[in-house]
């Protein structure tokens, strides 16, 4: 046996060429489809004004928090979402890749979203949906089958050729690899994404009624706090946003020098996930009270979230208000852009997972990631049963998947590794925000223990009735049965051996300089 330096380790791995690279993506990461079209409706369902002060706390006492977790374990172990568990405790590392099955099944789906914004910034330019963009958007567009008819082959050319474009364009970014791929389109796009924002936000606040737009939405109801809801709302929106609990910001942290700041990097990226959600608050309800007041409604039967709001609401804003085309273009541009970023770091934390786990070259090892998931997205994702396989895999990997692995990692390393004080010194070797008992207290208690509350009041309803009156057989293979199959799956990868020569300890003095590893 011989041993070599950790830093052949990392050479083989990849990584940021420098903190702003690291914090660009781990901000592209963050800022996705959610921020656009989740944020704005929540707040303004949840007391409007009055929701800030539930979603501050909620940032503060857990989406900033976790973040730092996330970050010690990647920073300190160096490694992919279960190679850093591994570290931690051998037997931990099927929370790992749990984590790893969440986000491949994300990007099924994921990118099937960002092919209809392409082909509805083309529409945009003419306003090809007509004069009935929700009948457009299911019909001509989509050609949603019943439910009742189940998952069918019936492909649709025009849902289809997009999706194969936007693999196409992600899988070519994944196989440059960290730096020249990940870094450089992050770098390169957020900056970008949040020009074509504030250019539509600028428009959209030009427009007759936009006043009433967001009057509906900062108006605060105090009444709602009272309401526990309310709350569980805000902390729910903090973790779907900032891209915590599922291994993305572990994967990307094991990407930056021993010597990064991470905790100021963390109030970096936190604050700028937060920024841009008010930006898109302020855009989509400018837009929305254009929309009410041309229809002569309230703002409140114009208001929607999610695709009814990028695919129906924001076409009907578009075909009525003056420089409509330029509007439309901003948004879905803006939408490609942000799911572009998100795409690629749902698929970084996969492909690094596989590198790590296995002898595997970067393009190797993304051919054997992307291509199975890519076809797998054609294939559910380009026919007639779109609309229904995907509203029931996106609502339930997030609430059963995103939530209970980020409460059950959490436990994991409070109390049955104790890792917290570790990974506290850790974080306060370098960086600028000191962790002490706050943060032990918020990661052992008060964080599992709001989101355990969510999670049993989200499975309570969920018991209750079937999802969405859709057939129950679908609810249980696409929903219950993906939820359940990510931890099986983790459970099974995780007894494969590591390749030869892995180290799976770190110097329990967390000092970078002495590490060694056995090869």
């Amino acid at each position: 046996m011989t041993t070599a330096p950790a830093q052949t380790e990392e050479a083989t791995r990849g990584a940021f060429s420098s903190r702003k690279v690291f914090i660009f993506a781990a901000i592209g990461s963050a800022v996705g489809l959610g921020n656009i079209w989740r944020f704005p409706y929540v707040a303004y369902e949840n007391g409007g004004g009055a929701f800030i002060l539930p979603y501050l706390i909620a940032l503060l006492t857990a989406g900033i928090p976790f973040l730092f977790l996330d970050y010690a374990l990647g920073h300190r172990n160096r490694g992919s979402a279960p190679l850093s568990f591994a570290r931690l405790r051998r037997g931990t590392e099927f929370v790992g890749w749990w984590q790893v099955g969440i986000c491949a099944i994300i990007a099924i789906y994921y990118a099937a979203i960002i092919g209809w914004s392409v082909r509805y910034m083309f529409f945009s330019v003419d306003k090809a949906w007509g004069d009935d963009p929700e009948k457009f958007f299911g019909g001509e567009f989509l050609r949603a089958a019943d439910p009742s008819a189940g998952v069918t082959l019936d492909f649709v050319p025009g849902i289809l050729v997009p999706v194969v474009v936007v693999w196409v364009v992600v899988i070519g970014i994944m196989a440059l690899g960290v730096q020249k791929g990940v870094g450089a389109t992050s770098v390169i796009f957020i900056p970008v994404l949040l020009l074509a924002f504030a250019a539509l936000v600028v428009q959209a606040l030009l427009l007759p009624g936009a006043i009433d737009g967001l009057n509906a939405l900062f108006t605060p109801n105090w009444a709602a706090l009272q309401d526990t809801g309310v709350w569980a709302a805000a902390f729910g929106q903090i973790f779907f946003s900032l891209s915590i609990g599922f291994g993305i910001m572990i994967t990307y942290s094991s990407y930056v020098g021993r010597k990064t700041d991470m905790t100021g990097s963390g109030l970096v990226v936190g604050f700028a996930n937060s920024g841009f959600e008010l930006l898109c608050g302020i855009g989509v309800f400018s837009a929305l009270g254009f929309m009410a007041q041309a229809s002569g409604t309230q703002v409140s039967e114009v208001a929607s979230g999610g695709i009814g709001l990028a695919f129906i609401a924001f076409p009907a804003i578009i075909s009525e208000a003056p420089a409509g085309s330029i509007i439309g273009v901003l948004f879905f541009a803006s939408l490609i852009i942000a799911g572009v970023t998100s795409l690629v770091s749902i698929l970084e934390v996969v492909i690094s997972a596989v590198r790590d786990k296995f002898e595997m070259t970067r393009i190797g090892a993304t051919m054997v990631v992307s291509l199975p998931i890519a076809v797998v997205s054609v294939l559910l994702f380009s026919t007639t049963s779109t609309l229904t396989v995907l509203d029931i895999m996106d609502n339930f990997i997030n609430k059963f998947g995103i939530l209970l692995v980020a409460v059950v990692s959490m436990l994991v390393v409070a109390w049955l590794l104790r890792a917290l004080p570790r990974l506290a010194r850790h974080l306060n070797r370098y960086g600028s925000i000191p962790v002490k008992g706050w943060w032990i207290a918020l990661m052992s208690v008060v964080t599992p223990a709001v989101l355990t509350f969510i999670l049993v009041k989200e499975f309570r309803d969920a018991a209750a009735t079937t999802y969405g009156g859709y057939p129950e057989w679908m609810v249980t293979v696409f929903g219950w049965g993906v939820a359940l199959a990510v931890i099986v799956v983790g459970v099974l990868v995780a007894r494969v051996k590591w390749r030869p020569g892995t180290p799976l300890t770190v110097p329990q003095d967390d000092d970078p300089t002495t590490m060694e590893v056995t090869r």
